[in-house]
């Protein structure tokens, strides 16, 4: 997994070194892209520097000086400074030159910290050292020390820092400082601090413009000259100093008038509160008297006719001539439902289908048709399994999943019912891909693919139980006139952790994860396997068939070969439709995330919170 992000720093293909920039707090217990800078280039190691603030506890030059073992004589003017026993106001931001080296895959610059007292790895990481490491790799680097560290004892300090590659010297680009944010500093602030571009700056941390941007994490500078800090630059958008704040003279009120007017004022609050409550309590009866009329009224019609009412079209009936239990919708089965559903007839639907026609069929057992001007999909399922369907589509209600509409039973054999979606007019993923008249552009591609994993994110931690889809397919995504994507509605009950029906992921071997062949029990990690192989088709245009094809077209991205070789690969991978009117860098990005996302090991795929950090910045 690791070496899928370390191809990463070829995302933008910029001119200088370039890292993720890492949204976690400080105190993560775990690492993310950016927790440490990758040794992408082919320096072992550069001077550059480090900025740390001054605070209660280091409040001169020579006390900060002493913590990185340096001589404080050496950076006074660097600091602007005249004295190195001067009192700095707290906050006051310190440049720390500093030797950055390449130890094994990281960037790190080393020191050592004799540990004072009572203490703890997060709080010499976070509080001492101010961001510059996170506590779990400053345990790691200190692993003999049993129970946290002792009193007296040294630790080994790796900090955060970058060097440049051999192609940001030929830019122009000397330093990569390391910068940790405090609460209220922005990127503009920091671009005028130190005289640098947005664009560059944003390029370096692989950042959109205007990122949201968190206090204890850091950001590398990219610095085509020696460091110079503007001091006095402040946050503008900071409140004025009470001394500047208008003052309003307020004259003393007469004490009688002033007590006279506290008791109306309660009066008046108090008889509005009484009127407020008779209102509420006439309401709520006059409201159980009328549900109770309802349901009488509703059960005294219910062992011959049910309807259901919707805002789209008309009222519709299901009439039957036989008993209750023979009634198109059984009253247990309304539990859960909503109540804007449709009843169809099976005449409305065999007309709309012109008697379930082949040519009117898009998948199995699923067809397509026009009821009141609107196009609707229509899926075939057993009676045993509708009331889960719409138990499940009653609880999901979401812009990148179809809508339930109705449902409708066979007038005489009730082995078999039909459920009513709607249909997105394009149709499915797969066809787009496939029809060559179809302008499905870098851009729509990738706000498809953000929109698929929005979906899922959706049912795996939006709703309660939470669902894993389990039948993620370019054929099961639908396509709406605006060229945002759907997944089609979950057919039956796959709450995680729950085992497979017998015709789960029927016709589509190349969605399957190897996990579930062999377990079979719902899981997110099976939909975001499919998920990859829907984004490999994103890319390739092709459809995987065996589920092996596109993996295999995508091995070139397991870093063997040299850079050149990888982009000509990748290139002779992508759709020709798209005529290379793509970023390669976005290209390769995707690429990447798809690959992690088939991986065989289900604990090595990303997280759908992953996917959309990705795919979001894309979009």
């Amino acid at each position: 997994m690791i070496y899928l992000w370390l191809l990463f720093w070829a995302c933008f293909n910029l001119s200088y070194a370039q890292q993720n920039y890492d949204y976690s707090e400080c105190s993560a217990d775990e690492s993310f892209p950016g927790s440490r800078y990758t040794c992408n280039s082919f320096k072992n190691s550069c001077q550059t520097f480090i900025v740390y603030r001054a605070n209660t506890q280091f409040q001169t030059l020579s006390d900060i000086t002493a913590l990185f073992q340096i001589n404080s004589n050496e950076v006074l003017h660097l600091n602007k400074l005249t004295s190195s026993t001067e009192i700095l106001k707290s906050g006051r931001e310190v440049l720390i030159p500093i030797n950055c080296s390449c130890s094994g895959q990281f960037f790190q610059a080393n020191f050592i910290y004799t540990v004072p007292g009572n203490t703890s790895y997060s709080y010499i990481a976070c509080g001492v050292f101010e961001g510059l490491l996170k506590p779990h790799l400053l345990s790691t680097e200190n692993q003999t020390q049993e129970n946290g560290p002792k009193i007296g004892s040294k630790l080994h300090v790796p900090l955060k820092c970058a060097c440049p590659d051999n192609i940001s010297v030929s830019e122009g680009v000397k330093y990569l400082l390391t910068y940790p944010f405090v609460e209220k500093d922005e990127l503009s602030l920091l671009c005028e601090k130190f005289g640098i571009s947005l664009e560059d700056l944003c390029a370096a941390n692989l950042v959109v413009p205007k990122p949201t941007v968190y206090p204890t994490t850091t950001f590398l500078i990219p610095l085509k000259s020696d460091p110079n800090i503007t001091f006095d630059i402040t946050d503008s958008s900071a409140p004025p100093t009470p001394g500047f704040l208008p003052t309003i003279t307020i004259q003393k009120t007469n004490k009688v008038k002033l007590k006279i007017l506290y008791i109306v004022v309660s009066v008046v609050g108090f008889t509005l509160l009484l009127v407020a409550l008779l209102a509420c309590g006439l309401y709520v009866k006059a409201l159980r008297k009328w549900k109770g009329g309802r349901i009488q009224s509703f059960n005294t019609r219910s062992s011959t006719q049910v309807s259901f009412s919707t805002p789209r079209s008309s009222p519709r009936s299901v009439q039957t001539g036989h008993s209750t239990t023979n009634s198109c919708l059984s009253p247990d089965l309304l539990a859960g439902i909503k109540y804007s559903l449709s009843g169809y007839s099976l005449e409305d639907l065999k007309k709309a289908t012109k008697n379930f026609g082949e040519d009117t069929k898009i998948g199995y057992q699923t067809y397509k048709g026009m009821i009141d001007n609107v196009e609707v999909m229509i899926k075939q399922m057993r009676f045993e399994d509708t009331r889960q369907a719409i138990d499940v589509n009653s609880k999901i209600n979401h812009i990148n999943i179809v809508s339930l509409h109705g449902v409708c039973y066979g007038d005489s054999d009730f082995s078999w019912s039909y459920v009513v979606f709607e249909f997105p007019k394009n149709g499915c993923l797969r066809d787009c891909l496939s029809n060559s008249l179809t302008l499905l552009n870098w851009h729509k591609r990738t706000q498809i693919a953000f929109d698929i994993a929005t979906g899922l994110h959706y049912l795996h931690h939006c709703i309660f139980p939470t669902y894993a889809h389990m039948s993620v397919s370019s054929r099961n995504i639908f396509i709406t006139s605006t060229w945002r994507a759907k997944l089609s509605s979950i057919e039956t009950n796959h709450a995680v952790g729950s085992s497979k029906g017998s015709d789960i992921l029927a016709g589509l071997k190349a969605c399957i994860a190897p996990e579930y062949l062999f377990n079979g029990s719902a899981s997110e990690k099976v939909d975001i396997f499919a998920y990859g192989v829907v984004l490999l088709e994103l890319l390739s245009g092709r459809e995987d068939i065996d589920g092996k094809f596109l993996k295999e077209c995508i091995g070139f991205l397991g870093g063997g070969g040299s850079e050149g070789g990888c982009f000509e690969q990748l290139r002779s991978f992508m759709d020709p439709s798209l005529k290379e009117d793509y970023p390669l860098a976005e290209a390769l990005c995707l690429a990447v995330l798809a690959k992690a996302c088939v991986e065989d090991d289900p604990s090595h795929r990303p997280s759908m919170g992953d996917i959309m950090k990705v795919v979001g910045r894309m979009v």
